[in-house]
């Protein structure tokens, strides 16, 4: 498989959540990882959405995916805020705050590029390899 990317930028919105979701999909098709990747990005552009100036009127954030054989990177580009992205200790009477702790758990490895004029939120899988039947 020769290595690729893709990106696309979508409105600062939720309802660009779902859309950024069939993004990657689409893009992934039947491997492996796909419901993580999905899952993903769905908690990092919701981060974007929330915490940053992409949220704001007229924002915007950005998917990339950078895919080989051996990995997948994901990466959502916000448009900066005041603080920067965490994972918070999990509380138990609290519906939010889980997305990073839930990305890191799925993710080979995760990290934050950036200041608060713009972020790179990224995340990596790793494949598993596919499976050959002798015929």
């Amino acid at each position: 498989m020769s290595p690729w990317r893709m990106s696309r930028t979508f409105p600062g919105s939720p309802v660009a959540i779902t859309e950024a979701r069939r993004f990657v999909t689409a893009l992934l098709g039947a491997w492996p990882v796909t419901e993580d990747a999905e899952l993903i990005v769905s908690e990092l552009a919701t981060n974007a959405i929330r915490h940053s100036a992409s949220g704001q009127f007229g924002g915007c954030f950005t998917v990339a995916v950078h895919a080989n054989h051996s990995r997948i990177w994901l990466g959502i580009l916000d448009q900066g805020g005041q603080r920067a992205p965490h994972p918070l200790p999990p509380q138990a009477d609290e519906e939010g705050g889980r997305g990073l702790a839930l990305v890191a758990a799925l993710a080979a490895s995760w990290g934050v590029t950036g200041d608060e004029q713009g972020r790179i939120v990224w995340a990596t899988l790793n494949p598993a390899p596919e499976k050959t039947t002798a015929r």
